[in-house]
């Protein structure tokens, strides 16, 4: 998601943070009347084409997080530019399995925030360069967590690709088996989505309609 609130835990450890353009905290979180055809177009083509998490997977979406204080579970495709309205690169689910979000991303460039979809550009966040993986669990669990750039470079990998063996290097895994995916998240500018109703707003950072089950606990990191 959201990826606003499951960042914000990851980069706490990270010392990284995601930043959005002046004036975004000025901006509501409901729609204009020029974005409101986006916010209807997304909700219903996404509702309609990843009302669950197996079409989103086959899609080719893997799931990166676990809940975050928002309600969300975040799928990503890993193709970071959105070319227009139907690809989005993040989606969001809540613990049921019901498609609550998404996010549309496209490359950073700094000081140039997107002007796509008839949205403020203000809207749109910018992230820092990050690693995410999944950790073999007990029973078939997946421990999801994140870790920046830097650490991949300093356990002697590339962190454009990073690898298994370089979560080994790192200290984070024990052994390259127990790694099920890594992949970078690049530096990007993001775009955050509810495709159900919000009563504060399609871009509000909250949804009063979607309550957490298992939020992070307070200082807990991905």
């Amino acid at each position: 998601m959201l990826f606003r609130a499951a960042a914000a835990l990851a980069f706490a450890s990270l010392g990284s943070l995601a930043f959005a353009p002046a004036g975004a905290a000025d901006l509501s979180g409901v729609p204009s009347a020029a974005e409101m055809p986006f916010v209807k177009a997304v909700s219903a083509d996404l509702g309609s084409r990843f009302a669950t998490t197996a079409a989103a997977e086959s899609a080719g979406y893997i799931r990166y997080t676990d809940e975050d204080d928002t309600g969300a579970i975040s799928y990503a495709n890993r193709h970071w530019t959105s070319v227009d309205e139907k690809h989005p690169s993040q989606l969001w689910y809540d613990h049921a399995g019901r498609l609550i979000g998404a996010d549309f991303s496209v490359p950073y460039v700094a000081g140039k925030p997107p002007h796509l979809f008839g949205v403020n550009p203000a809207r749109w966040s910018d992230f820092d360069q990050h690693i995410h993986y999944g950790l073999a669990g007990p029973n078939g669990t997946t421990t999801f967590g994140a870790t920046g750039a830097k650490k991949i470079v300093a356990a002697g990998g590339d962190p454009a690709e990073p690898t298994a063996a370089n979560l080994v290097a790192a200290g984070i895994a024990k052994s390259p088996s127990d790694v099920k995916f890594v992949f970078e998240f690049p530096a990007i500018w993001d775009l955050s989505v509810w495709v159900i109703p919000n009563a504060n707003g399609a871009f509000a950072d909250k949804n009063p309609a979607v309550k957490p089950v298992n939020p992070p606990k307070p200082g807990m990191s991905m």
